[in-house]
């Protein structure tokens, strides 16, 4: 039977990427996005900020469907900048669609699901959700909010045959990098660290990995047979750092981080 899927922010990038992907898989793909893509008839424009209107477009497709059997938690941006410069407006829109705007999505399935008694919900996060990146904080503050929620929410929902998971790429080559809100302010206070903090950064997003590379992993974990784990980092390389992580001592990562993006 073709696997029903609700994906938000699938107009560009990993979720694009996954759509396609998934679609070739023979799910049932809708995508939920802001932005117009009047070319895909399974697209649904809606802010995931907008709770009501998000559970209004959760609903309409159970409506058409009969069930959501897989939820992909993929809408999301960036912002860069010393967290002491930061407009705490940006901070907080940040936090309203990558935090609470997956919190919506999930809010608006998981009645679905439990009432199927089955159902897998894939968060994105990211690694710097694991390392806190330096003139990326609230970013990386987002991410790793969506690492707890996902840990919290696994057993929560556990006895009622539904999955969390979460999956976290590291450097992509997407429009996420020139979407990013880049803000300088203060860099004379901070010598100049943070132009070169985020041109680093964008560099090595520049030379990461395909959009459509991270969508095998996804794709992989969502369609999963049996429990998924609750965390995946996507390549070897990260995976090896993520492990890293938890073997050495806080100081060394720290020490680590600086010598990348603080210097």
């Amino acid at each position: 039977m073709s696997k029903v899927v609700i994906l938000t922010g699938g107009t560009s990038g990993i979720g694009l990427a996954t759509v396609r992907l998934l679609r070739e898989k023979g799910c049932t793909v809708y995508e939920f996005s802001r932005r117009p893509a009047p070319e895909d008839p399974f697209h649904t424009a809606v802010d995931v900020t907008d709770g009501a209107a998000v559970k209004a477009a959760v609903d309409a497709v159970v409506r058409k469907e009969g069930r959501v059997d897989i939820l992909v938690n993929n809408a999301g941006f960036g912002i860069s900048g010393a967290m002491e410069f930061t407009d705490p407006a940006d901070a907080h829109r940040l936090m309203e669609v990558n935090l609470f705007g997956m919190d919506n999505a999930i809010r608006a399935v998981l009645p679905h699901m439990r009432r199927a008694g089955a159902g897998r919900i894939v968060n994105i996060s990211s690694v710097a959700g694991v390392f806190a990146i330096p003139f990326q904080a609230w970013y990386s503050i987002s991410k790793a909010a969506v690492r707890s929620l996902t840990m919290a929410l696994y057993n929560e929902v556990a006895p009622f045959g539904i999955d969390v998971a979460c999956v976290m790429p590291g450097d992509i080559r997407t429009g996420f990098t020139d979407a990013r809100k880049k803000s300088v302010a203060g860099d004379d206070v901070y010598g100049g660290r943070i132009r070169a903090s985020v041109a680093k950064m964008e560099r090595d997003e520049r030379n990461g990995m395909r959009p459509e590379d991270a969508a095998k992993t996804i794709a992989r974990v969502a369609l999963k047979n049996g429990r998924v784990k609750p965390f995946y980092a996507i390549g070897l390389s990260y995976r090896c750092l993520v492990l890293l992580d938890s073997l050495l001592p806080c100081r060394a990562v720290r020490w680590l981080l600086f010598q990348l993006y603080g210097k």
